[in-house]
């Protein structure tokens, strides 16, 4: 174990607006990290599981929102955990490496002897002490947490090999035409203040390249084009992949759960796991009730306290509850986000679906998904009203529309 004086930061990449066009229409709202997942913001899961580890001084969050978006949250969460959260909000792109060497001294000015970085799109149980552990007990500057998956998923990924004995990395490459290896980059790591040597390393490289070069304009044109700015560093390609094999770089494997939240279908996969990961955690967050004064509740539920629940609705597994819904009588709700004053009359149904901000469902309908149909999870923008009697199946309906018949397979713009 580390000195008990060693101090730990957390940078967590929370990325921009320009970078959640896939989590649309639900980011047209709201900052896709603060989208609510089993209740709690995206990046509320990462924040939490940083709070455990031990000696820690600071959480920065990075990315190109606009300070304003995150500031109430940053405030109350800083309360909360008691922990000094800050925002910091990049210029222009740098690169997974180059947005945490951008601001090195802000993340130097507590002598930290590790710091984490993990991204917000991740989903998973973040082992973060068990990873600081193991990071000393290998004595390299960098740790990554590592998963195996299936053979046919892992090119979707940054795959590795590692040395099965010491852990060491010893082969990284980003997302590979040809199979390399079933153990795949979980976008969690932590590292030694030497990490902002190796980032410094590659963009004075990537200087000197340039001023030795010596070509025609026509050439150099050319070749700017394809060159990458000298600030503009990347972790995976620019950072793991050369120093691998170096005896610099080591795996943490998890054997838990692990997701990247990258479209709305799969925050609902993901909210059903932190959901479960309650259990554990957070036991005092989960619903209970049955059936006779309060909902029946079945499986790992959320309801939010200023909820409203008729005590005939059936909740449950994997649904998620916000400020201010109303759910009706007889309702029955399965895997499925409700979002904040979200009204479920009477006797409808919700299935694998997410119902936005102020948006109602009327009686006797039904918004459902089909994870084998191509749009799969069912997904209601802001203020979308389903009339009486009418079945959503399926589809993507864009904010502030009335749905007055039954649609399928549809994104209703």
């Amino acid at each position: 174990m580390g000195s008990s004086e060693e101090r730990v930061v957390a940078v967590i990449m929370v990325g921009g607006p320009t970078k959640g066009t896939r989590f649309r229409p639900l980011s047209l709202n709201i900052p896709k990290p603060l989208f609510p997942l089993a209740g709690q913001p995206m990046v509320h899961h990462p924040i939490s599981a940083c709070k455990r580890i031990p000696n820690l001084a600071q959480i920065y969050l990075v990315g190109f929102y606009d300070e304003r978006e995150f500031a109430l949250y940053v405030s109350s969460i800083s309360n909360e955990l008691k922990v000094p959260v800050r925002y910091l909000k990049e210029d222009k792109p740098h690169g997974s490496a180059g947005g945490l060497y951008n601001f090195r001294d802000l993340i130097m000015e507590d002598s930290p002897s590790h710091i984490f970085l993990l991204n917000c799109d991740v989903c998973c149980s973040f082992p973060l002490p068990e990873m600081l552990e193991a990071h000393r007990r290998y004595g390299g500057m960098g740790t990554i947490l590592v998963i195996k998956v299936s053979a046919e998923t892992a090119n979707e990924f940054g795959e590795l090999v590692a040395d099965p004995v010491t852990n060491e990395l010893l082969h990284y490459t980003e997302k590979p035409e040809t199979f390399v290896s079933d153990r795949i980059n979980c976008g969690v790591y932590i590292f030694t203040p030497d990490i902002f040597t190796a980032i410094q390393e590659v963009s004075t490289q990537r200087k000197d390249r340039a001023n030795l070069r010596r070509v025609s304009s026509f050439e150099a044109l050319q070749s700017a084009t394809r060159s990458l700015s000298t600030d503009f560093v990347r972790l995976d390609q620019d950072i793991l992949s050369p120093l691998a094999g170096k005896k610099q770089l080591y795996t943490y494997e998890t054997l838990d759960f692990w997701e990247q939240i990258k479209t709305p279908g799969m925050s609902l996969k993901c909210s059903g796991l932190y959901l479960a990961q309650f259990r554990f955690t957070s036991p005092h967050l989960l619903a209970h009730g049955d059936g006779t004064k309060s909902a029946a509740i079945t499986g790992d539920v959320y309801v939010h306290p200023s909820a409203k629940v008729h005590p005939s609705a059936k909740i449950g597994p994997n649904v998620s509850i916000s400020a201010n819904a109303r759910i009706g009588a007889g309702v029955r709700l399965i895997s499925c986000i409700i979002l904040d004053d979200v009204e479920i009359k009477e006797n409808a149904v919700v299935i694998h679906a997410i119902v936005g901000w102020k948006s109602s469902v009327g009686r006797w309908s039904r918004a459902s998904g089909d994870y084998n149909a191509k749009l799969g999870v069912t997904i209601l923008g802001e203020a979308v009203t389903v009339e009486d009697e009418v079945v959503v199946t399926s589809s993507i309906v864009l904010p502030n529309k009335t749905l007055n018949v039954s649609v399928q397979d549809e994104i209703i713009l």
